[in-house]
């Protein structure tokens, strides 16, 4: 009993000191004609199966880039680090995803191509963007 509270105090003690997680988002253009999508189509995009789009990555390591490739493909980052350069050594991409340090960064590239596809935090939208699909 007394173990089980002690469990339950440092749970809470956890969690209360981790930042209440931002709502992720996945953009495009202004100029792009998507308005929606759904999260196992990003996922193709970010992970090679698909140039339809062309994806502009967080920074490697970063919590929103973890997140991210949690939330749409269910994987960490080691899985898809390996996932593209399978398909770079493959010959089926020639690059992985660009990588960008923040949210405008990321938000200004994709702003600038009409075919890039990106992800940020929902604060960091702006009309220059579109968000087509709301990471719960």
């Amino acid at each position: 009993m007394k173990k089980t509270i002690v469990s339950l105090i440092a749970a809470a003690v956890t969690a209360a000191a981790l930042p209440a997680a931002a709502e992720t988002v996945v953009i495009v253009s202004a100029k792009n004609p998507a308005s929606r999508m759904f999260s196992e189509q990003a996922a193709q995009f970010f992970l090679g199966k698909s140039t339809m789009f062309t994806p502009i990555d967080q920074a490697e390591g970063s919590a929103i880039r973890n997140d991210f490739y949690k939330k749409v493909a269910d994987k960490d980052a080691g899985q898809v680090k390996a996932a593209w350069s399978k398909l770079v050594f493959t010959g089926k991409a020639t690059a992985e995803p660009k990588e960008y340090k923040s949210n405008a960064e990321v938000k200004k590239a994709v702003a600038d191509d009409p075919k890039a596809i990106g992800y940020i935090d929902k604060s960091a939208v702006d009309d220059t963007v579109k968000v087509i699909l709301t990471l719960q």
